[in-house]
Formats: C-alpha cells, sequence, structure tokens
C-alpha cells in the first residue's frame, strides 16, 4: 500500500457544510472542534474519547486543573502522560491462559501462516478532509454491489479503478500484484490475509487511506507454524485485545457520567459494563 496517495473526491454540498459550521460538539461543555472545523464523525469520537480522558485525569489528580483542553485534537505533553497513567492504573488485564492462546490458535489456523501472500487489485475511495463521508461510503457500496456481480473477466472491475480509485494503481487497473501481509497497512490486511476468499470480497475493507473495494484474483496459503513456534504473538494478541476491550468498557463508563453533546458515543447505563 505504500503508494496509495489519495485524492479528495468531493467537498459536502452548501447545506451541509452550513449544518456542519452551526454544529460544536461538547464534553462537559468543553468544545471538541471550532465552530467552522469540518470533522468527520470517527475523527469527532475520537477528540471525545481524548477529553473524556483528559478530564478524569484532571479528576483524579494527575493532571492539574489548569491543563488547556485540545486544540484541533492535539492535546498537552501533560495531559497526554497523565492519561498514560491514568490508563496504567484503571485498565488492569489478565495475562492469558495456555488454553486461550491454543483455542485461539486453532481458531485461526493462517493467522500466523509463514509466507502467506495474495493477487490483490482494489479500488480506493479516500477518506480525506472535506470529504462527505457518508456519500462516499454509499458510492463505495454501490460499486461493491456492481462488481460482485460482474462476471466479464475482470473487465469492468479494471474500468471502475480507472474512473474511481483514489490510488495510481487505479490507471493499471487497479492491480497490486502479488504481496504479503507486510506489504500493506495492518488494518488491511487483516481483512485480506488469514482466509480462503477468491474474488471481490463481499464487504468494505477500511483501512487508514480509506475505503477500498478488493479483489483476490489468487491466494498462496503459507505454511502454518506449530503452536509452540507462535505462542508469544498469540499471547501479544490476546493481550492486545483484552486491553482495548477493557478501554472500550472504561470509555462507556466515563461516557455515561458525561455530559455529552454533538458526537454518538457508547455509554453504559451503570457502573457494570457486561
Amino acid at each position: 500500500m505504500a503508494d496509495v496517495s489519495p485524492m479528495v473526491l468531493s467537498v459536502p454540498a452548501a447545506g451541509a457544510m452550513a449544518d456542519a459550521v452551526a454544529a460544536v460538539a461538547r464534553i462537559n461543555g468543553v468544545a471538541l472542534n471550532a465552530p467552522h472545523e469540518l470533522l468527520d464523525e470517527e475523527a469527532l469520537r475520537q477528540r471525545a474519547c481524548t477529553e473524556l480522558l483528559r478530564q478524569a485525569a484532571q479528576q483524579a489528580g494527575l493532571l492539574s486543573a489548569d491543563d488547556v483542553p485540545g486544540v484541533q485534537g492535539a492535546i498537552s505533553t501533560e495531559a497526554s502522560n497523565a492519561i498514560e497513567q491514568l490508563l496504567d492504573r484503571e485498565l488492569i488485564t489478565p495475562d492469558p491462559s495456555e488454553e486461550a492462546c491454543r483455542r485461539y490458535h486453532e481458531a485461526h489456523p493462517s493467522a500466523h501462516a509463514q509466507g502467506e501472500r495474495a493477487q490483490l487489485r482494489h479500488v480506493l475511495f479516500a477518506v480525506t478532509p472535506g470529504v462527505d463521508v457518508k456519500l462516499l461510503r454509499l458510492r463505495a457500496e454501490a460499486l461493491l454491489i456492481e462488481l460482485r456481480c460482474a462476471d466479464d473477466g475482470g473487465a469492468q472491475f479494471a474500468k471502475a479503478a480507472a474512473q474511481w480509485s483514489n490510488c495510481p494503481s487505479g490507471q493499471q487497473g487497479g492491480e497490486l500484484g502479488w504481496l504479503t501481509r507486510a506489504d500493506c497497512a495492518p488494518e488491511f490486511a487483516r481483512e485480506v490475509f488469514g482466509s480462503a476468499e477468491i474474488g471481490v470480497l463481499a464487504r468494505l475493507v477500511h483501512s487508514r487511506f480509506g475505503l477500498h473495494v478488493v479483489e483476490v484474483v489468487a491466494r498462496e496459503s503459507g505454511q502454518q507454524p506449530a503452536f509452540e513456534e507462535v505462542r508469544q504473538a498469540i499471547e501479544l494478541t490476546l493481550r492486545q485485545q483484552a486491553w482495548v476491550n477493557a478501554l472500550r468498557q472504561y470509555l462507556q463508563l466515563l461516557a455515561g457520567a458525561a455530559v455529552v453533546d454533538g458526537v454518538a458515543l457508547d455509554a453504559a447505563e451503570s457502573l457494570l459494563v457486561q
């Protein structure tokens, strides 16, 4: 994915821009965006979560009450350090058991395959500042359905890549060639590798670059190492999953206790999060 260079596809219509200008999201009265600042939903949620944690660090006495809220998503070094201390204290996750590691290994036989690669092509819908994300997703989903229904040996996919893709590969019909996990962004690799799917994938693949319609032209499965060879990697994966789940639950608790305006967050209904 190193050659991907997204370009802006479109800007919001005048009415949508006016709505965005009028809407300022807040956490406990603290603004997350300026009136003129247009953010997609994910960027706004990220700012909201950061502000929840910053305020929690203040309440825990880890950060001065005089700390200034973030500007355009950036927080102070002191706030960043305080949040790290807060999470170290609040997020306690157990080490995964050998049984859990073996279950993961059995359930994900290709997760650590060595030598696995796939021949891919894609159409990239880049998510960049100023893009109407909802409209972009609708356009990508419509193309996904269209290309999954095509039965022309790939001619329609190549034409669509040339017309729509924000990746330079669009001029070569979206061809990315043979790739391994290491050649791709991790979030893209997780969606594409570790399965036997061939053809246009039934879902949009999300990455830091945007939304991808992906076709797997061919696969080479590689070799699955023994459990003992990958146990440490599996333990790390399970620890990361447990930490992310704990963080999600903690943020739900914080959101449930906060006054949240203008941004959609999952809030726990009680102090017990299942």
